[in-house]
């Protein structure tokens, strides 16, 4: 209940519009079908504590949401500057002219990663939003993370595109891109 607004005022708040900045939502997710959408972030914390919602896929991919820092969300009353880390891949609000989705990611598998990369390659500001937040809803999986668990040719592809990608950004942005090549190696 009332992001959108909140949204429009970060913008502004935050200048957004004259500086490079990621704003991000965090999120969470519930396992019932059917929720009472908590309508502040007392409410949500209220419901964390009780169980019936958890930080967004804490239990099947932990690195891709970990670096909003949730224990941090929980106190903060201002934005706070979070760092890029490998498999980071926020729900994120950005200007118009921020770099625009590679669209060799398409179907399931590494959209958001390689997207926040390219902002951190640009040296895009992480900016987590104290008093948004979004909850995601259980539902059926999608035909594209079918594909991704049962396959491994879909799986060879998407690594391919990764590495790819890994030797675009080190073109684009040359020494600076060596980070997201060294974490990918070490994973």
């Amino acid at each position: 209940y009332g992001l959108y607004d909140y949204l429009r005022n970060s913008i502004q708040q935050l200048e957004l519009p004259q500086r490079k900045a990621a704003l991000i939502v965090p999120a969470f997710e519930t396992l019932h079908y059917r929720l009472t959408f908590p309508r502040s972030k007392a409410e949500l914390l209220s419901m964390l504590d009780m169980g019936s919602l958890y930080t967004f896929r804490y239990h099947v991919w932990p690195k891709g949401h970990a670096p909003t820092d949730y224990a941090k969300w929980r106190t903060a009353t201002v934005p706070y500057r979070v760092a890029w880390q490998p498999d980071f891949e926020p729900y994120v609000v950005v200007r118009r002219d921020c770099p625009k989705y590679d669209q060799r990611f398409v179907g399931f598998g590494w959209n958001k990663v390689s997207h926040i990369m390219e902002l951190d390659a640009q040296e895009y500001e992480l900016l987590v939003l104290p008093n948004a937040f979004m909850i995601h809803m259980p539902h059926a999986p999608s035909f594209d993370i079918s594909k991704f668990r049962l396959s491994a040719g879909y799986r060879g592809c998407l690594q391919t595109l990764r590495e790819e990608f890994h030797q675009d950004l080190s073109r684009r942005y040359g020494a600076a891109a060596l980070k997201y090549l060294t974490a990918e190696r070490s994973l």
